[in-house]
């Protein structure tokens, strides 16, 4: 429990350093998307972000990798699938959970709280969908 304390300050903290020194969101999907149609002026922070990510994921498999055991039956294609559902979500929402639950609800953004409340249900709908046709529901 302490830990997702910790680190929901943390990511409080960070959203809030790259309001303050950037003005921008912390939305993942909207930083990735300016990594994959750049803009030349704040390409760099960009990619600075995404690497960065990426290497915590690394650091943090090397120090505690028992918080990457696999406790589902879910296979790779079910992985493919869910991916390619967030990703056209983020494009039909225009944003991803991060933006809109993190940076747009702590702004008391109507759109923010309602996409992060369609999000959730389509994700817990998707969830027993899965698991009907899985047979496990």
């Amino acid at each position: 429990m302490i830990q997702a304390l910790i680190g929901g300050a943390l990511i409080g903290i960070a959203v809030s350093l790259m309001m303050l020194f950037n003005g921008r969101v912390t939305g993942i999907s909207g930083i990735l998307g300016g990594i994959i149609k750049p803009s030349k002026s704040d390409l760099d922070w960009r990619v600075f972000f995404i690497v960065g990510l990426l290497l915590g994921g690394f650091v943090l498999k090397f120090l505690t990798p028992e918080a990457f055991i696999q406790n589902s039956s879910a296979e790779w294609f079910d992985y493919a699938v869910a991916g390619l559902f967030v990703g056209f979500g983020t494009l039909l929402g225009n944003g991803c959970t991060s933006g809109h639950g993190v940076c747009g609800i702590s702004r008391l953004s109507l759109r923010s709280i309602l996409a992060t409340i369609t999000f959730i249900s389509f994700g817990v709908l998707s969830l027993l969908v899965f698991k009907f046709i899985k047979g496990s529901l």
